[in-house]
């Protein structure tokens, strides 16, 4: 289905919904020092030992190291590429940054804080802020008309919020998306859209619901989200959240745009990999990570994304699917932002990439298809 151009355009408009004016280079990194790309010959992939990964080689962890010289070649050859990393049993086994990026680079991971979204929610099940995933809309948005709107919207709960089966539609199907990224207060639309499912009947990607995911968590906790964040996930992972934008309520954006470095992506990823648990301390439930990572809905694009993604599932904000013979999970974000969790291998994968902001349709696609294929193909060669 994503191989269709109209198609692959609906769904990059809404995906970068909450995307700000700035661009991912300019998210508050230290000037980068450029990295030199050599598409013709040998690309190092050395990870650079700062003390905050252990580091190794891929063949040192039972990886063919010409499996992923293959794949730092192919992301040499990509202009839009800014990182590749690569984590095996635990350790750093690879590393670059492409185009100027370097370790301190941050960049905006799009609808990759839609992941982090739902550890947030995890948490504040575990703390007792929220009470149940069978919550509803209206216990948290007592301010909208509820006796005047649909009443299958007063229906909603939580679970199918992080389920993206909400029954809102998705917002450029519904032609919805020029009026969303026209205001940043998003509240009002829940009263405004329609709904053109019921909950709980079908998957619809609908980034006012992640917003609205994220507004229900700090109005939970009685706190602004961002210090909540940093508090019970960020700092305890001994990673940053260098920057986030907020709406014109003051709420800080559910549906993407987060700004965190690569290495600590990756810390996320291996977080998940290992049940929740970092340096022996349980950060999110491991019943939740596994809540997560379970498939509520399948067949999604098609089965299809690019060329070799498979089998199309979606958990708590979460995707999953198939390249090869390899099963796996992964955050996903505009341009190519990706945290991919491959569990029977111990692996995590993290590439960066040019957000492209502001860009749809058929020529951002394939821009950010050449990154997805390039951690397809990359998964595919791998044998256990």
């Amino acid at each position: 289905m994503l191989n269709r151009p109209l198609s692959r355009r609906q769904f990059l408009r809404l995906a970068g919904l909450a995307a700000s004016s700035a661009a991912l280079q300019a998210c508050g990194a230290r000037t980068p020092t450029l990295a030199t790309r050599t598409a013709e010959g040998p690309v190092s992939y050395q990870p650079l030992a700062l003390g905050d990964w252990a580091v190794s080689t891929p063949e040192s962890q039972g990886l063919d190291p010409a499996v992923v010289a293959d794949a730092y070649q192919n992301a040499a050859r990509l202009p839009n590429v800014y990182s590749l990393l690569v984590v095996k049993n635990g350790v750093l086994v690879a590393e670059r940054y492409f185009h100027g990026r370097n370790v301190d680079s941050a960049g905006r991971v799009a609808s990759v804080t839609k992941s982090y979204i739902s550890a947030l929610a995890g948490i504040a099940l575990r703390e007792g802020i929220l009470t149940s995933l069978d919550q509803r809309l209206p216990e948290f948005f007592p301010e909208l008309d509820w006796p005047n709107m649909d009443p299958r919207k007063a229906d909603i709960t939580l679970r199918q919020i992080l389920q993206m089966r909400s029954g809102f539609p998705w917002e450029e199907m519904a032609n919805l998306i020029d009026e969303l990224v026209s205001t940043s207060n998003w509240i009002r639309f829940i009263e405004e859209f329609p709904l053109n499912a019921d909950p709980g009947a079908q998957f619809g990607y609908s980034n006012l619901m992640a917003h609205a995911m994220a507004v229900i968590l700090a109005r939970a906790a009685d706190t602004p989200l961002l210090p909540f964040a940093r508090t019970h996930l960020f700092e305890p992972l001994g990673a940053r959240i260098i920057s986030w934008p907020m709406d014109a309520s003051g709420y800080y954006f559910g549906s993407g745009d987060m700004c965190i470095t690569a290495r600590d992506m990756a810390k996320f990823g291996l977080l998940y990999l290992n049940g929740g648990i970092h340096n022996g301390v349980q950060i999110v439930p491991s019943a939740w990570v596994d809540d997560s990572l379970e498939s509520y809905s399948t067949g999604i694009y098609g089965d299809q994304l690019g060329g070799y993604l498979r089998q199309i599932e979606y958990g708590y904000f979460w995707w999953a699917a198939t390249a090869g013979s390899n099963r796996f999970n992964y955050a996903w974000g505009h341009g190519g932002q990706l945290i991919i969790l491959l569990h029977h291998l111990q692996m995590v994968i993290v590439t960066t990439a040019d957000s492209l902001h502001g860009q749809f349709g058929d020529a951002a696609w394939q821009k950010e298809r050449a990154v997805i294929d390039l951690a397809g193909r990359f998964i595919a060669s791998i044998r256990a």
